[in-house]
């Protein structure tokens, strides 16, 4: 066993709620019960049809589910992939899909269709969470970049922003030297 399997099969313990490890904790009867079932599984007295203690029925730890209504579109166009991922404000990402988890190959990657697919794919992901009010953030020169905006709006997100955040070099790396023939 493990010095990792040791701590999380320790009962009375206490993990932030970071860790996938449901938390056990055992009040002082639960507690009784554990140190009786041991004296009475050794009892030679126990009845044939009467099994050893019931095991303790642990609760789970319900999932907190996140209700956001509003956040951020981020949606990258480049010549060959189209990638959109949701957020929230503070820029946790929520779902996200691309032309190639799709299963989109080579040129079709860029294309408007792709895009609109993508869209509606992220869109089904981030259903769950609730949002609503977007503010779209589109990066680079593909061709998907107006059919992804077009279908943020026909998959009803209130569309708030649309912000071009391209990079554009201010006279930055020097060019290659010409090609002389």
């Amino acid at each position: 066993m493990t010095k990792k399997e040791e701590k999380i099969n320790n009962k009375p313990e206490l993990i932030d709620e970071k860790s996938e490890v449901v938390v056990i904790e055992k009040n002082a009867a639960e507690v009784k019960k554990d140190a009786g079932k041991k004296e009475s599984a050794s009892s030679a007295d126990m009845a044939e049809g009467e099994t050893a203690e019931k095991k303790p029925i642990v609760k789970k730890k319900k999932k907190i589910r996140r209700q956001i209504l509003k956040g951020q579109a981020h949606v990258k166009c480049s010549y060959n992939n189209t990638i959109v991922a949701f957020s929230d404000l503070s820029g946790k990402i929520l779902s996200w899909c691309s032309a190639g988890s799709l299963g989109f190959k080579g040129a079709k990657k860029a294309t408007p269709y792709a895009a609109t697919q993508i869209v509606n794919t992220a869109a089904e992901k981030v259903a769950k969470y609730g949002l609503r009010d977007i503010d779209v953030y589109v990066k680079g020169v593909g061709s998907g970049r107006e059919a992804s905006i077009r279908a943020l709006a026909n998959n009803d997100f209130e569309i708030t922003l649309i912000k071009d955040i391209t990079p554009i070099p201010h006279n930055g790396c020097r060019p290659r030297k010409p090609r002389r023939v």
